[in-house]
This record gives structure tokens, C-alpha cells and sequence, in this order.
């Protein structure tokens, strides 16, 4: 699931990231937060970082 939401943050235009409402996106950093403080795996703890700061910072 990384994988796909970031070829779809790298591999879209800005314009083109309108896949997600700005209240879903909140969401989704949501659970990236779970996900992130839950996993047992530091590679996906610090993979769910990363997507919920590369999202914040286009949610800003």
C-alpha cells in the first residue's frame, strides 16, 4: 500500500494529486499514525512517517 500512494505522490503532476479530498487525506494521515506508531517493522514505521509528512506538506 506504501508503494502505491507514493508512485502516486511522485508520479503525478500537483494538479493531477486531486485524488483525495482534503478531509480524506487527513484521514489517511490518520492512519499512517497508527500505522507508524503500531508497526513492528521500523522500515514501515519510518515509511508511514515519511508519506503522512510528504502529505502534510501538501495538505499545508
Amino acid at each position: 500500500m506504501l508503494d502505491l500512494l507514493d508512485a502516486l505522490l511522485d508520479g503525478a503532476p500537483e494538479t493531477r494529486l486531486r485524488l483525495l479530498t482534503g478531509d480524506e487525506a487527513r484521514a489517511l494521515m490518520v492512519l499512517l499514525g497508527v500505522l507508524e506508531d503500531e508497526a513492528s517493522s521500523e522500515e514501515v514505521r519510518r515509511a508511514a512517517a515519511d508519506m503522512r509528512f510528504r502529505i502534510g506538506s501538501r495538505l499545508a
